[in-house]
């Protein structure tokens, strides 16, 4: 899933909230109230700021704009800045406040004078119409325009869908008009995808009807995010690289059990043709002006949950600081970013920021949501071990790691100064982020941490693991060594696919490991910092044009439901045409 927004902080949809704490009383508006009394400049102006020509931009209305293919060609060779990678604790219904940190630092370089640009995906309408929220930051920390992004955005996932579904279509018919290659019916490997909520969409049946509707056969379908097409495009460095991927991608395999990919159905041209535009980057600004690179955006929990990696080389060369993020906790987002991305771009990151809240630890540690602004030192005591571990895990990378305490006006300063003292005992630099509140002036301490520790020379950068290592092995790696857990089980179709990859010759290839994001375990109800545990895999397929094999643990699922009271319930459109409701 994509980032959080910092709508959590306000609850329900009044325009505006007093919250009242021991010390303090505070009046709070909705991210969109503020983002629509923001001042926006002219996306040119925003790419002037980077020596980007206004030719050099193919604009979709006043404030966004792709960048030409022209252009990024022009930029090949420029010396890449520093790379800044922003995580965060396992997410919790409290809130962590990861892309708002991700925008705030950014502002906060600007207010230093730093050249910066910050690199992020984007958003998904799953959860934009279910419970979690959209990609865009919060408060005084966003990004904009915050309504376009989160909705429709420049098109990016409709393109997306519709590559993947022409993919299908045209596997469907192979079949139709005689099944040259002996597609196996029973060993589809495709599924189509939609980017909502949809769960009646998982198991489907599908050619029922007449003799020309097509076989008879179950099919299914995925969230776009979690596609091996949205993949595909996040992992491709340009056109070419576009179509070599796709032209890996298995779609089926055929009665010998021998792999059927997109190629082998004639599918990838008009893939590629439909994918183009999108391929090329997206460029937006900050409340503060800052430029924001927004591209791309697998889930995290289901996919490699980072933004595409042309979105975060052009970030790298078109500035001396690139801030990017990745989704959900460091034990997901992170350990993807860092043990798929890097080695497939060549990345090497410089330095991480680990984003954390108060209410989020106490959450870890036991405490109900409604009692969460309470001052509570002993759950705090309880539930910072979640922290731990993720301090921990990241240092095995061997990069500096800078601890970001989100505030919230409830936060005291016993619970403050425990979390401070906490993480300096660890060896790690601590900064309080008040990004939220005060934008780019919140985040200047936070800000002047990370580039010494950025500049510092220090990191080391390795992978946990390496990938020629068998695909068992990798996953008990990540499982022990990131998860904390003490053995894996797999079920029998989990090892005797394992055992027909390394058949088929992935078995070289990362593992993406398809989590619960709730829990460092596969078991969402285990807070905090659970230990010797069974991690659960269910099954185990690869997606040969990604790069990478997918592993199954316990119970997640590829297409999320919405909940009983979906977010789509709120939002709606006023008289004057303005998007109401949306965080």
């Amino acid at each position: 899933m994509t980032g959080t927004s910092g709508a959590r902080r306000c609850v329900g949809n009044a325009p505006e909230e007093r919250r009242i704490t021991k010390k303090k009383e505070v009046t709070l508006k909705t991210d969109i109230e503020i983002a629509r009394e923001a001042h926006l400049l002219p996306v040119s102006e925003v790419a002037a700021k980077l020596g980007i020509k206004e030719e050099d931009l193919e604009p979709y209305g006043r404030y966004k704009a792709k960048l030409s293919e022209e252009y990024l060609r022009s930029i090949e060779n420029n010396k890449r800045g520093k790379l800044i990678l922003v995580t965060a604790i396992n997410p919790t219904p409290a809130g962590e406040g990861k892309t708002t940190v991700t925008v705030g630092l950014g502002e906060a370089f600007g207010k230093l004078g730093k050249k910066s640009v910050i690199a992020l995906r984007e958003p998904s309408l799953g959860p934009c119409f279910g419970i979690k929220g959209g990609a865009a930051g919060g408060g005084m920390a966003q990004v904009l325009p915050m309504d376009e992004l989160n909705l429709h955005f420049t098109g990016d996932f409709h393109a997306i869908t519709t590559a993947n579904n022409l993919c299908c279509a045209l596997l469907d018919n192979h079949i139709q008009q005689g099944n040259e290659l002996r597609i196996d019916l029973r060993r589809i490997a495709v599924k189509r995808c939609l980017d909502l909520n949809d769960r009646v969409l998982r198991n489907i049946v599908v050619g029922l009807g007449a003799k020309t509707d097509g076989f008879v056969r179950e099919d299914h379908f995925t969230i776009t995010v979690a596609s091996e097409v949205m993949a595909i495009f996040c992992l491709s460095r340009d056109i070419k690289d576009l179509k070599r991927r796709l032209s890996k991608m298995i779609v089926a395999y055929d009665l010998d059990g021998n792999i059927v990919t997109a190629a082998d159905i004639k599918a990838v041209g008009s893939m590629a043709a439909l994918l183009k535009d999108a391929m090329k980057p997206n460029l937006i600004q900050t409340l503060e002006h800052t430029p924001a690179i927004v591209h791309g955006g697998p889930f995290a929990n289901i996919a490699h949950g980072c933004n595409s990696i042309r979105a975060t080389e052009t970030a790298l060369k078109l500035s001396d600081y690139c801030i990017t993020e990745a989704g959900f906790g460091a034990d997901l987002g992170a350990e993807k970013f860092l043990d798929i991305k890097c080695p497939i771009a060549g990345l090497k990151p410089d330095a991480v920021v680990l984003v954390a809240t108060i209410r989020a630890l106490k959450y870890n540690g036991g405490v109900p949501k409604e009692q969460l602004s309470e001052e509570n030192l002993n759950a705090l005591k309880r539930g910072i071990v979640n922290l731990e571990k993720h301090i921990e895990n990241l240092k095995k990378y061997g990069v500096p790691v800078v601890v970001a305490l989100n505030s919230f006006v409830s936060d005291t300063e016993a619970e403050i100064r425990f979390v401070e003292e906490f993480v300096r005992s660890k060896g790690c630099e601590y900064s309080y982020a008040e990004v939220w509140a005060k934008g780019g002036e919140g985040g200047i301490d936070l800000a002047k941490k990370v580039i010494e520790a950025a500049d510092s020379g220090k990191a080391d950068f390795r992978p946990v693991y390496d990938p020629s290592l068998p695909i068992k092995d990798k996953i008990e790696t990540v499982a022990k060594e990131i998860y904390g857990a003490g053995d894996v089980s797999y079920t029998k179709t989990a090892l005797k696919n394992i055992e027909e990859l390394n058949r088929l010759g992935y078995g070289d290839l990362p593992v993406c490991m398809a989590k619960t994001q709730y829990s460092l375990s596969d078991d969402p109800s285990l807070l905090g910092r659970p230990d010797g545990f069974t991690l659960s895999v269910r099954d185990v397929y690869v997606s040969a044009g990604a790069g990478f094999v997918v592993v199954l643990t316990g119970e997640i699922v590829t297409m999320p439901g919405l909940s009983k009271r979906p977010a789509a319930f709120d939002i709606d459109v006023d008289d004057d045409g303005n998007i109401i409701g949306l965080f």
